[in-house]
């Protein structure tokens, strides 16, 4: 495999589309580093192991000697983008904007090398369109090609209102493009439309069309929704150690090598070799702990990887903790008697109750005290005795 194959293979690690990808094969063949841009609206303050799998991928095109431009849009942001909503969001202010910003970038540094990245903000240069610029960025396409938009076309067809700026958005992005004359934009599989309005408005302005790698969305916890704040099946890059090693063990050995392929540094011949592994017999179990120390020590210290194997070890192993429990899906505001219940842990409520008082229930090895608990939102181990156990997500 030449130097340039083996770029390229890394490079198509995990993407779900590359358009076109003869476009950046011939990029390559330039042999200059490509200018890679990622765009996020700092609509949130913090980000979970969903959004790094961009990240990771921005990093290893830094690692391949590419200039990398983390773009925030602090400008696109107080529009909003309806990509993928079913009904206009709201825009933030401008000190909500500035504020989720400062955290973006001390988030994305614990992935990104600082000295390898070049931060824009999109206000640079959308704000000084100016009516006239926006009326002929807003020129440069037709409602019929944004009705092509899967979330616009739906929202039209059930008669739900689709306000005149978020036409404007795919436009807003498609220009942050030719601004930064982008070689490549990297995005989410739901920012397809986004994504290639880009290469439509560089063609236009005369520049070389960019190539748009697009990344798919990852699964959550329960490994069937994309991992999502709402849906409560995440791990934050800023939740503690052991609470992060905990969410990690609690997926399916066949989610785990999604993660590996997602997340992990590994190469792609080491990935292979611990699958081998397992099919030989070693148990998913071990290579799942080595996944959740490398997500740890990325975003806290080798120390703390150490330390919450050891919490995990302490906690589950030595209670003799099943690698296969059955798992529910609940409500939020259940109470805990309830769900110990309805998950078959305990033969009725009063049952329950009494093994509460006894100090036989443990919610992820902590033990239980308040009979009249509801749980928190979120997916734990419940645990009553030494041999009874479920996996619940409430919602």
């Amino acid at each position: 495999m030449t130097t340039m194959e083996a770029a390229l293979a890394e490079i198509k690690r995990g993407v779900e589309d590359l358009i076109p990808e003869s476009e950046l094969i011939e990029k390559l063949k330039e042999n200059r580093p490509l200018r890679i841009k990622l765009g996020a609206d700092p609509t949130a303050p913090d980000i979970h192991l969903g959004h790094t799998v961009i990240l990771n991928k921005l990093r290893q095109f830094q690692e391949l000697g590419h200039e990398v431009i983390f773009l925030i849009g602090d400008f696109t942001a107080t529009v909003g983008d309806p990509s993928g909503k079913d009904s206009t969001r709201p825009p933030l202010t401008r000190e909500q904007v500035l504020s989720n910003a400062e955290t973006y970038k001390e988030q994305i540094f614990k992935i990104l090398d600082p000295a390898k990245t070049r931060i824009e903000f999109n206000s640079t240069w959308l704000s000084e369109l100016g009516t006239e610029g926006m009326i002929r960025l807003a020129a440069s396409s037709t409602v019929a090609r944004m009705l092509e938009r899967d979330d616009f076309k739906k929202r039209f067809a059930s008669n739900r209102p689709i306000a005149i700026h978020e036409f404007i958005y795919p436009l807003l992005q498609g220009y942050d493009s030719v601004a930064l004359d982008a070689d490549v934009e990297l995005g989410g599989t739901d920012q397809r439309f986004n994504l290639l309005m880009g290469r439509e408005l560089q063609k236009s302005h005369g520049q070389s069309q960019q190539t748009v790698l697009m990344m798919p969305l990852l699964e959550g916890l329960d490994g069937v929704d994309k991992m999502s704040k709402s849906k409560h099946n995440y791990i934050g890059v800023s939740e503690a150690p052991s609470e992060m090693f905990g969410k990690i063990m609690s997926i399916s050995d066949v989610l785990m090598w999604r993660y590996y392929e997602l997340l992990s540094f590994r190469p792609l011949e080491e990935v292979a070799q611990l699958k081998q592994n397992v099919e030989n017999g070693t148990n998913p179990r071990d290579v799942k702990i080595l996944l959740a120390k490398e997500i740890i020590a990325r975003f806290h210290t080798e120390a703390d990887a150490e330390a919450a194997e050891q919490e995990f070890i302490n906690r589950f192993q030595k209670g003799a903790m099943p690698d296969e429990m059955p798992e529910f899906e609940m409500v939020q505001g259940i109470a805990i008697a309830n769900l110990l219940k309805d998950a078959g842990l305990v033969n009725s409520t009063s049952d329950a109750m009494r093994m509460i008082r006894q100090g036989a229930v443990k919610i992820d090895g902590e033990k239980v005290t308040d009979t009249k608990l509801a749980p928190a939102a979120g997916q734990a181990i419940y645990q009553v005795g030494k041999r009874k156990f479920a996996r619940v997500t409430i919602a």
